[in-house]
């Protein structure tokens, strides 16, 4: 999945397929993480927001099933 540099404290890259409702994760300590079923406004509002760790945080953390890719 193609994901997008990001200025964030813990986040540094996103990615999303609309299709498939993945968003993908890669936080600044390397690890790489997909959360399944996530509606597409949950990206934008992502990709939008000025503090990224906190929306990540508030919306999507423990609220979306994961898995731990890398």
């Amino acid at each position: 999945m193609h994901r997008i540099p990001v200025t964030s404290v813990d986040i540094t890259q996103v990615g999303y397929q609309e299709d498939s409702e993945t968003l993908e994760i890669q936080f600044s300590r390397g690890e790489v993480c997909q959360y399944y079923n996530v509606p597409s406004g949950i990206y934008d509002e992502l990709m939008k927001s000025p503090t990224k760790e906190e929306y990540y945080y508030t919306q999507i953390g423990e609220r979306f099933p994961c898995t731990r890719i890398r």
